[in-house]
């Protein structure tokens, strides 16, 4: 088995029960589910998703060098009969089992992350923090569903120390079976807030269904709960009914394990004074945003329970940086001077808006410039939608949001209760919205664009990046004529 391989063909045909046919290389480099990013070297499982089957693009991860394809027996007469192939009753079975022997495998401490929000943020500020005190293997972006967790986990190396996944769910029922999967040895739960109500219908049947992380902790493991979240003795109790022993909570409350002493918040950063399992601790997060400083209290406490360096990964967290579409800043240059564009796009919750209309008072304008918010609906939020969109109107005037701008049907709740000085413009949909948000913004401003996937705000996001690139062909125009 070379350096680079992640299993060998006779263990992963082993793992999942498979037929083989073609001609079979003796180890894969990595698995994979998208035939337009995978690697050469890398075995392709075939998964049937919501809208398109895997099969259909079987011959093209084949032609990008793909080591061999993991496929449903009875799809074989489909594909070429000289192709390098694992044959199996089902591929997301195959998937699962083939993530149940890395677990098997593996002596890594395992970190499983949930909440409502914030889970992919602090999965990555542990993968930052726990890769300078040893090999750190962590979920990609937000695979953290019923294939997103075994695909994480099946691509764990045998020589990793830590490894982190995230777990997701929108109804009851979801988180168990991936927990059970992983089996961590620390289930962090980031917080309880209301996300997916239209599913569930309170806050306490949203922390039950979290609390399933839990019962897949193995023997002698922690769970990790915000001592603040008015939710903390509902979990903890679930946690006890779980078998599991040792609770960790962290926050600002005087009882807190890991205590939040002191923090300052800055545009681009934060400062944080703390008490870490009896530790104190001053350090500084690279990304700026009260919620980061929260998570990373957990991100420490756990950094102790697993026995890694609490001093390392805590020097760790200044290199921690915001991601595209989760508090991104982009500074975007226009005659006249720049604009400044928090990118919060990537999805939506009541508790995430209210975060990044904080991150958004906290940036500093240019001269003359505004706070601009360009909000989209919040989705699944059951028949409490409309007013918890009005109840945005209180975090915007309390971070001094200039304009306003409006898409979406709930939306209109929100846009009906500000006042008339601060709507900068409504449309029904994003596509619609696009045109008023840029002939509205004048240099200096700063501009932040949320709202859940479905409401399409990412365009408006590279709508306002593609305004750079114009003003760069008119310089460029103008030299040359």
């Amino acid at each position: 088995m070379s350096a680079t391989a992640l299993w060998t063909v006779d263990a992963m045909a082993a793992a999942v029960g498979a037929e083989r046919t073609g001609a079979l290389p003796r180890s894969v480099s990595g698995i994979s589910i998208d035939s337009r990013t995978i690697a050469s070297g890398e075995a392709f499982f075939a998964i049937a998703g919501e809208h398109r089957d895997g099969h259909e693009f079987v011959p093209q991860a084949l032609k990008a060098n793909a080591a061999l394809a993991v496929v449903a027996a009875d799809r074989r007469d489909a594909l070429p009969a000289d192709a390098p192939l694992l044959l199996v009753p089902d591929v997301l079975a195959a998937l699962r089992a083939l993530a149940g022997a890395a677990r098997a495998r593996t002596h890594a401490k395992v970190i499983g992350v949930t909440g409502s929000v914030g889970k992919t943020g602090t999965k990555e500020a542990l993968r930052l923090a726990l890769c300078k005190d040893g090999e750190t293997h962590a979920s990609v972006a937000s695979y953290n569903n019923h294939w997103g967790v075994p695909l994480s986990l099946a691509r764990c190396p045998a020589s990793a120390h830590y490894a982190v996944l995230e777990m997701g769910m929108n109804h009851a029922g979801e988180i168990a079976p991936l927990s059970r999967l992983a089996r961590p040895h620390v289930a962090i739960i980031t917080t309880i807030a209301p996300v997916h109500l239209e599913f569930f219908g309170s806050l306490a049947k949203i922390a039950d269904a979290k609390a399933e992380i839990f019962l897949g902790l193995e023997p002698g493991g922690a769970a990790v709960l915000d001592r603040d979240n008015a939710q903390f003795a509902q979990l903890k109790r679930r946690a006890r009914e779980a078998g599991v022993a040792r609770v960790v909570s962290f926050g600002e409350h005087p009882k807190a394990d890991a205590r939040l002493v002191k923090y300052v918040l800055h545009p681009d950063c934060s400062t944080v004074e703390a008490d870490v399992l009896g530790t104190d601790l001053t350090y500084k997060i690279g990304a700026p945003g009260r919620h980061l400083v929260r998570n990373s209290l957990a991100v420490l406490a756990t950094t102790v329970i697993v026995g890694a360096d609490l001093a390392l990964a805590a020097l760790a967290l200044s290199e921690l940086k915001a991601g595209a579409g989760r508090g991104a800043l982009l500074e975007i240059d226009l005659p006249g001077g720049p604009i400044f564009v928090l990118d919060e796009s990537y999805n939506a919750n009541p508790a995430s808006v209210e975060a990044a209309l904080a991150l958004l008072g906290q940036v500093a304008t240019g001269p003359r410039g505004r706070r601009l918010a360009v909000l989209g609906d919040m989705l699944e939020l059951g028949p409490r939608g409309r007013a918890l969109h009005r109840g945005l109107a209180a975090p915007i005037e309390a971070n001094a949001v200039d304009l306003v701008f409006c898409c979406g049907a709930l939306m209109r709740a929100l846009w009906q209760a500000l006042p008339a000085g601060r709507r900068g413009g409504y449309a029904e949909n994003s596509a619609a919205l696009e045109a008023q948000v840029l002939s509205a913004i004048k240099p200096g401003d700063v501009v932040m664009v949320k709202g859940s996937l479905g409401s399409r705000m990412a365009p408006i996001v590279k709508a306002l990046q593609r305004l750079a690139m114009r003003h760069d062909r008119l310089e460029t125009a103008s030299v040359q004529g």
